[in-house]
């Protein structure tokens, strides 16, 4: 999926209505740099917001067929519509304890 996909404009006029910044990461860059067919694209946002909240703005551009995950624990959320898989978080901080692989989490 290229830049020039619509859900890009999208994210882009939710996240500068709320103040923030948002990089599209992970998988998905490494995929486009190396011009492979990606479905599936993670976001961080920067400022004083939350993943959660852009990713239940995006969902409702698509209404019902669009379909939210939260993850409170965690500040995740991941949108599913049609093949696309959306996934966003805030900017975050994540601790590891040594007998546990999910972090602890703080903004």
């Amino acid at each position: 999926m290229p830049l020039s996909n619509p859900i890009f404009k999208h994210i882009s006029r939710i996240v500068d209505g709320m103040g923030l910044e948002a990089y599209a990461v992970g998988g998905y860059v490494r995929d486009l740099m190396l011009e492979r067919h990606s479905k599936d694209i993670d976001f961080v946002a920067v400022g004083q917001g939350s993943g959660i909240a852009i990713a239940r703005e995006v969902a409702s551009i698509y209404g019902r067929k669009a379909n939210v995950s939260v993850f409170k624990t965690y500040g995740t959320a991941q949108v599913r519509f049609g093949s696309l898989e959306l996934e966003f978080v805030g900017a975050r901080k994540e601790c590891y304890r040594r007998e546990s692989r999910n972090p602890i989490v703080e903004e």
